[in-house]
C-alpha cells in the first residue's frame, strides 16, 4: 500500500502529541501540535499560531542525575495534552508534563539486568522514594479564558518517576464512553520493569487509570506520590484502574463500533516485539477497592476486571526474553526467560496482542522495528485500502540509513486471533536527513491521519519536526 506525505508545519521541535479540536467561538476544527519541550500550536488559516508556552514548565530536557549523560535522549517533557468533550463549552483541557526544578538522583545508581538464577535481581524494592526518584510529573487542568488565554485551574495529580523514560507519550484522551479523562503511564522505566511496578496494584506505574474530572477534590495541591494508597481520599474517589502490566504505552484510541468503542493501546518493547493490543469490554476498579482490599490483606490482584497486558513477565506474545550473544554461533542470539514464574502466573491472565511486529524481521514486507509511538483507527475513505484499519507508527526501521520511520497497519479480527499487519509506503524524500516517525494523530472524526517527524533522537536538536498529513 503506497500514500504520500504533505507538509504541513515545519522546522518546529519534537511533536509529541497531534490532536484536532474547534475552540470557542471558533467553527474550524484546527490541529494542535504539543512539543516536548513544552510548546502548543495550532494551525489556523495556513499558519501556524502559538497557544500556549510552558517550556519554562518543564524539567530541563537532556540533562540528567549527576555523572549521567544520554546524550540528548530524553523521554520526559510535555507527554499529554487532551481537550474536554464540551471544550467548546466550558474551555477546559488537560496537560502532563515533567516538572522544572525536580530532578532527582534515580531510583538505582547501577545498571539493571535480571537473572533468572539470583532473586536478588527478581525481587527488588524501589526504597526511599522521597529522595531516590528521577523527576516529577503533573497532570493539570487549565481553562481557556474569556480573553483568549489559557490559565492553569488545578493539579490533578503530581507522580514521581523512578528512573527518566516510560513516563508514556500521547498520555492523556477522553473516553467517549465512560466521559472520563484517561491517563497511560510507563512502569517508570530502566528496562526490565526493576522494581515490577506494572503488576502490583497499589502502583500507578505502569497502568490505565481513569479521571473524574467532573468530581472535584477540593485539594489544589496534591500530595507527590507512587502509590494509589498515598493519595487523599478524595482524589482516590476520582480514579478508577482499566488495565496494569504496562510497559510505556502510546495514548489510547477509540473506534466506534455498532454500539461499542474499541479500544487501542500500544505497548513499547523492551527487546524482541512491539504490540498493539485491542479490547472492547472492561470493568473499571475503584482506586478506593483497591486500597481497602490491600488495607484488609485480601489479595487485590484477584479482581475480576482488570485488563492485563502481561508485562514483566510477557513482552507482547513472548515470555520477557534476556538476549545474549551465543558463544557457538555469533550469528544468533542465545534467549533466556528473565521471569519465568511470573511468566507462568500471568499466561492465562494476560491479554493477547491484536498484532506484533519484531525488531528483527528477514520477511518480505515486513521491518525490523524500534519503537512503537503511536497508535490510531483510520474511519476515512479517501485512502480506501486503510478504511476501517488500525494505523502505527514505529520510531526507526533497523538498520536503516539514513534512518527511516515506519507507517505500518492492521484490522482486528471478529474471532479475536491475532492479526497480521501491512507496511504502508510513502513517497516522501527527506533527503541524507533523519526522519524518525515520532506521532501519530487523527482528526475527531478519524477520516485524517496526521504524522509527527522529527531528524534526531536528541531532544535538545532543536527545530527538525515536521508535521504530515498522510493523503492518498
Amino acid at each position: 500500500m503506497k500514500v504520500r506525505l504533505s507538509p504541513l508545519v515545519g522546522n518546529i521541535n519534537l511533536p509529541t502529541v497531534l490532536k484536532t479540536t474547534i475552540l470557542p467561538g471558533d467553527s474550524v476544527e484546527r490541529l494542535f501540535i504539543a512539543t516536548q519541550v513544552g510548546e502548543i500550536f495550532y494551525i489556523g488559516d495556513g499558519v501556524i499560531k502559538t497557544f500556549l508556552d510552558i517550556r519554562p514548565d518543564i524539567i530541563k530536557l537532556g540533562t540528567f542525575e549527576p555523572g549521567v549523560s544520554r546524550g540528548g535522549y530524553d523521554e520526559r517533557g510535555l507527554l499529554g495534552m487532551a481537550f474536554h468533550p464540551n471544550l467548546y463549552y466550558n474551555g477546559l483541557f488537560y496537560l502532563h508534563y515533567s516538572m522544572a526544578g525536580t530532578q532527582g538522583p534515580g531510583a538505582l545508581s547501577k545498571q539493571f539486568k535480571p537473572d533468572p538464577c539470583d532473586p536478588n535481581t527478581l525481587n527488588l524494592k524501589w526504597t526511599n522514594r522521597e529522595t531516590k526518584y528521577d523527576h516529577i510529573d503533573t497532570v493539570e487542568e487549565w481553562i481557556l479564558q474569556s480573553n483568549g488565554r489559557p490559565q492553569k485551574r488545578r493539579t490533578l495529580l503530581n507522580l514521581r518517576r523512578p528512573f527518566f523514560n516510560h513516563n508514556g507519550v500521547n498520555s492523556l484522551n477522553f473516553s467517549p464512553e465512560s466521559g472520563r479523562l484517561i491517563l497511560t503511564t510507563g512502569d517508570g522505566g530502566a528496562g526490565f520493569d526493576h522494581f515490577n511496578l506494572s503488576q502490583d496494584d497499589m502502583e500507578i506505574a505502569g497502568k490505565i487509570i481513569e479521571i473524574d474530572v467532573v468530581k472535584n477534590t477540593f485539594i489544589n495541591n496534591p500530595p507527590v506520590v507512587t502509590r494509589f494508597n498515598e493519595l487523599p481520599v478524595p482524589i482516590q474517589e476520582t480514579l478508577t484502574v482499566i488495565a496494569k502490566g504496562v510497559r510505556n504505552i502510546t495514548g489510547i484510541s477509540f473506534q466506534r463500533f455498532h454500539n461499542h468503542f474499541i479500544k487501542y493501546t500500544g505497548n513499547v518493547g523492551q527487546d524482541l516485539a512491539e504490540s498493539v493490543f485491542s479490547f472492547v469490554h472492561y470493568k473499571p476498579v475503584p482506586v478506593t477497592q483497591l486500597v481497602q482490599h490491600a488495607s484488609s490483606m485480601i489479595s487485590a490482584t484477584d479482581q475480576e476486571g482488570f485488563i492485563n497486558f502481561g508485562w514483566r513477565g510477557w513482552e507482547g506474545s513472548f515470555p520477557t526474553m534476556i538476549k545474549k550473544g551465543c558463544s557457538a554461533n555469533s550469528a544468533i542470539d542465545e534467549k533466556v526467560i528473565a521471569y519465568h514464574s511470573e511468566a507462568i502466573e500471568t499466561s492465562v491472565k494476560r491479554l493477547e496482542p491484536l498484532t506484533s511486529y519484531y525488531h528483527k524481521d528477514v520477511r518480505p514486507n515486513k521491518f525490523g522495528g524500534t519503537a512503537l509511538t503511536g497508535v490510531q483507527p483510520y474511519l476515512g475513505n479517501s485512502i480506501p485500502d486503510l478504511s476501517g484499519s488500525v494505523v502505527f507508527t514505529d520510531a526507526a526501521r533497523q538498520e536503516s540509513q539514513p534512518v527511516r520511520g515506519v507507517l505500518a497497519y492492521t484490522r482486528a479480527r471478529t474471532d479475536g486471533s491475532p492479526s497480521d499487519f501491512g507496511v504502508i509506503e510513502t513517497n516522501y524524500n527527506f533527503g541524507s536527513q533523519s526522519a524518525l516517525y515520532m506521532s501519530l494523530g487523527t482528526n475527531l472524526a478519524q477520516t485524517r491521519l496526521y504524522l509527527g517527524v522529527y531528524g534526531s533522537m536528541k531532544v535538545t536538536d532543536l527545530n527538525k519536526g515536521t508535521i504530515f498529513e498522510v493523503i492518498p
